[in-house]
């Protein structure tokens, strides 16, 4: 199957990081053009809605060339990068938007994450200013003093209350927001995403899921997310429709919010749905505006799949495969096929090459499981700083995903399992690795293993098990993990193990044992 609505002659060849991709033929050339598209075709359209405002495509454009003008004030221009520690508000939207005209880096960090975290990834991408809300201001580490800083809740005025500039012109492979991933090593990556993927990958959320101007929708996800970011704001944005941004999901709040707003699109992970489905109040709602459904980060329940079409029959339900490194979008179920193709994560988008590969890298039949390598004007070109990392999961444009898939003669995209270092918490990755490392900094600890354990809600919870050397409980290594973990990644389980943990004859931990255990 391919999508039969995308006339080949939308996609053309053409030449980026010294290869062969295949792009959209019209596009915007940058993320500040592909704004400003929209601002010119209808300025008065809804644009965000969120805290209690409601903007307008032309007064989030006047906001973008007031906060523009103040960091441009600063002394930051092209290139440097400006942080942005903030939860989903409106103003998020626009700082990126603001970064984009002046050709500096967005660098979106999670508002989950504490001071150590926080630290290494300001210092990593040499962060030149950031912007916090005032409530986060006790998780800033102390080498943020040295920024230039703005606390929205405290200096609104002072930021968007300048002029404005003239936007900068940028290259297209140039990079325009930084985003933190996890690696199997524990140590955060900044991975570049371009100018020139995030107007493909948004484009491509557009002509997959039908998106057009009179859509809206809701944003439950975390917007410093790759998710939250590009299938949602940046999607809708290519749209020209408008995103209510929410702060925090709570089903009963989310429904209502759907059926005030007459929510038409949104993209959250199958536990979120889940917990809508036990919302007593559900049937008492107005959701007939909803028609797209996105779902990702971890597989949805067939029970679910069920419950959602009795319960909301108009509802179309896409499911999406991605990553940071693809900014987002790698497969999309055509709306519509989700029955009969459950198991799947749905066809490769526009543009985006899939190989399945064995150990060697070699590709295997169709259907033949192997690990998932995936290209495009889409993925990144590597990792800020990190050249090493970007030799290591990247071989001629292809980010190796670690996930084991396949790829049927159709052209419908499957996974199997993952790194199983990785645990996957209601769709937020948690690396093992991170949080050993967090661990192993205790005086008590000896060595730790973290690994998953599997939840009906969660769909897996954290659990750590460790052997001490002196008494400690359980509560308190909790306690030292909360100090310097995003809560998420904080071990919900731990058990102390009275010997040292199982290995191999090579010495390699045998976290198979213990999950099986």
């Amino acid at each position: 199957m391919s999508w039969p609505w995308l006339p080949p002659e939308r996609l053309r060849e053409e030449r980026h990081f010294g290869r062969r991709y295949v792009c959209y033929a019209e596009r915007p050339r940058s993320l500040h053009a592909l704004f400003a598209e929209q601002v010119a075709a209808d300025p008065a359209a809804e644009c965000l809605v969120g805290d209690g405002a409601r903007l307008s495509y032309a007064e989030v454009d006047r906001l973008a060339g007031a906060a523009a003008f103040r960091i441009a004030e600063a002394g930051i221009g092209r290139g440097d990068r400006v942080a942005l520690l903030l939860p989903n508000r409106p103003e998020f939207l626009v700082l990126v938007l603001a970064c984009a005209r002046l050709g500096a880096i967005a660098v979106p960090l999670g508002v989950r994450n504490r001071a150590p975290e926080l630290e290494h990834m300001l210092g990593d991408c040499g962060a030149a200013a950031l912007v916090y809300d005032m409530e986060l201001e006790p998780s800033l580490p102390a080498s943020a003093g040295a920024l230039r800083r703005w606390a929205l809740g405290c200096d609104d005025a002072a930021l968007f209350g300048g002029g404005t500039v003239e936007p900068v012109a940028v290259g297209e492979e140039e990079t325009a927001v930084i985003l933190y991933t996890s690696g199997t090593t524990g140590r955060p990556k900044g991975a570049m995403l371009t100018h020139l993927g995030i107007v493909h990958s948004a484009t491509n959320f557009v002509v997959c899921a039908g998106l057009g101007a009179a859509d809206r929708a809701i944003l439950t996800v975390p917007a410093s997310h790759v998710t939250g970011l590009v299938a949602i704001l940046l999607a809708v944005l290519r749209a020209g429709g408008c995103t209510v941004m929410l702060r925090r999901f709570k089903a009963a709040e989310f429904l209502a919010a759907a059926a005030a707003e007459r929510m038409s699109y949104t993209l959250m992970v199958p536990a979120q749905y889940g917990l809508c489905l036990l919302e007593p109040e559900l049937a008492r709602h107005d959701l007939s505006a909803w028609r797209v459904a996105g779902f990702g980060g971890a597989p949805m329940p067939e029970a679910t799949i069920a419950a959602l079409a009795e319960r909301l029959p108009g509802l179309v339900l896409v499911n999406g495969y991605g990553a940071t490194e693809t900014t987002s979008p790698t497969s999309i179920t055509p709306p519509g096929h989700i029955a009969g193709h459950a198991d799947s994560i749905g066809q490769v988008v526009p543009g985006v090459e899939v190989r399945i590969v064995d150990a060697e890298g070699n590709d295997v039949p169709a259907g033949e499981a192997g690990e998932i390598w995936i290209r495009g004007p889409n993925v990144v070109p590597g990792y800020w700083g990190r050249p090493d990392a970007t030799r290591a999961e990247l071989t001629d444009g292809f980010w190796h995903s670690g996930d084991l898939g396949s790829l049927d003669g159709e052209g419908w995209l499957r996974v199997f399992d993952r790194k199983k270092d990785m645990i996957n918490r209601a769709g937020y990755k948690v690396y093992s690795a991170e949080v050993e490392n967090v661990l192993g900094h205790h005086p008590a600890v000896v060595e730790s293993a973290v690994v998953g354990v599997a939840d009906p809600i969660l769909g897996e919870r954290v659990r750590a098990v460790v052997f001490a050397r002196a008494p400690v409980t359980a509560a308190e290594l909790q306690l030292f993990c909360a100090e310097r973990l995003a809560d998420y990644k904080v071990p919900e389980i731990v058990e102390l193990s009275p010997a040292p943990l199982p290995r191999n004859a090579n010495g390699k931990l045998l976290k198979s044992a213990l999950r099986a255990r």
